[in-house]
């Protein structure tokens, strides 16, 4: 470790963070405000025009929120980040700040659940239109790009499937079209994989599952790549054109290789107003230090686990790519050496019923709509999450009926392995 060169552990404790200069307090303070004191009328006039960094009011940024957001972008390798009140907010303000009423992107089919009910209903209300990719075959995703296209958006590690996604040759089709390519890294975090470094321009994060990861706090986060060039096409005025609301000022001229984080929330959460708490800033950041060391755990008692339940007799199939003969296994080497992730699915023999009755005898497990947390999480999708899908759309999804989603905690392995045995016993 080079103080120049910081590694990603020590990034992950002290990235963002330095003692309080008033108290001295070594602890990030909660800053429980809503507004902060001007100096003047040269300086308020100053922070409203854009012409000064510094906090006005809580809805648009708080210092407890700028040490979260500072954090996660040196460990993304971004030039800035946007913390704000859940990962869906993140991707309302991305999508806001790019899209205009008429304009369409392009998404990977294998996403979460409530990504694909945001963007296939809730975006029509504000005419963007989603148009459905395979990323198993990346062509399809340059397939479907047209004049009004604005984005192509993907999961670098799919959920609830646990698969992996050839993030550089979508990035290769993205920027060939002059397209912004869009990752949620939720599933893998920074640790495992930092999908700017194969070609990504903007992350998205769910803070609320492993940065968190103790499944106390919502929270969300954009990060601002930094390498697209906003201006090239002319598509996105927010970022390239003259904006009323500031004196005509063109952000990315003012603001260059942040401009977008800049454009996300002095235009998208300063209007639209999905502000992070500062208590729940606070959490987020004190879960990030652990981090590094969670999700190795993670990782390792997800290992075990699939290569158990592999070999049971009540278990059709086991998709995880840790396993060296899943189909995803090549590719979760190339892009995430260290480990293969902590949430996977498998499928029960018995179907519908079968899943639902193991995921309701379960001990250890708890049986909610989260991932990423300390304890071991179990769903049966297509029943919960994805139960407003068709069962085409489920199966698609990697939700279909037989379907179960484990997110491993950092318990012993082998406890997790027994309630695993006492629950599948009970299936018939």
């Amino acid at each position: 470790m080079s103080p120049l060169n910081p590694g990603f552990s020590t990034l992950a404790v002290h990235a963002g963070a330095a003692p309080d200069p008033t108290t001295g307090a070594r602890a990030t303070p909660i800053y429980q405000t809503t507004s902060f004191v001007f100096n003047d009328a040269d300086h308020a006039a100053a922070l409203f025009g854009l012409q000064q960094f510094g906090n006005i009011y809580t809805r648009i940024m708080n210092p407890t929120q700028a040490v979260l957001e500072e954090r996660v972008a040196a460990l993304e390798g971004g030039t800035a980040a946007l913390a704000v009140a859940s990962g869906h907010a993140a991707q309302m303000l991305i999508f806001h700040t790019i899209m205009q009423p008429g304009a369409n992107f392009v998404a990977a089919r294998r996403l979460y659940g409530g990504s694909i009910n945001q963007f296939g209903h809730a975006f029509k209300n504000f005419d963007w239109h989603v148009r459905w990719a395979d990323t198993d075959d990346p062509a399809s995703f340059e397939a479907a790009i047209d004049d009004e296209t604005r984005a192509i958006f993907i999961e670098s590690l799919a959920n609830p499937g646990g698969t992996f996604v050839d993030i550089s040759a979508i990035a290769d089709i993205a920027h060939r079209r002059g397209l912004p390519l869009i990752v949620d890294n939720t599933m893998a975090s920074p640790y495992l994989l930092r999908p700017l470094e194969h070609g990504a321009d903007i992350i998205v994060h769910s803070l609320t599952k492993f940065l968190g990861g103790h499944g106390n706090s919502m929270g969300g986060i954009l990060v601002d790549g930094g390498t697209f060039d906003w201006s090239k096409s002319g598509k996105y005025p927010m970022v390239s054109e003259p904006r009323p609301e500031y004196g005509g000022i063109v952000l990315h001229e003012t603001f260059g290789n942040i401009a977008f984080a800049i454009a996300a929330r002095v235009l998208g959460l300063r209007d639209l107003g999905p502000a992070i708490s500062p208590f729940n800033a606070f959490m987020i950041q004190t879960g990030i230090e652990t981090l590094p060391l969670r999700m190795q755990k993670h990782c390792d008692n997800a290992l075990e686990v699939a290569r158990w339940l592999k070999q049971h007799p009540k278990i059709a199939w086991v998709n995880y790519a840790g396993l060296e003969d899943d189909p995803n296994h090549l590719l979760q080497q190339h892009y995430s050496p260290k480990g293969a992730g902590s949430v996977f699915t498998f499928g029960i023999r018995g179907g519908y019923e079968a899943g639902k009755n193991f995921v309701e005898g379960l001990q250890l497990f708890s049986h909610l709509a989260n991932i990423g947390d300390t304890r071991s999480l179990v769903i049966h999708p297509a029943s919960t999450t994805h139960r407003q899908l068709t069962e085409e759309q489920q199966i698609a999804a990697g939700a279909g009926p037989d379907v179960v989603r484990l997110s491993i905690g950092i318990e012993d392995a082998a406890d997790i392995i027994a309630d695993l045995d006492q629950a599948l016993a009970k299936v018939t």
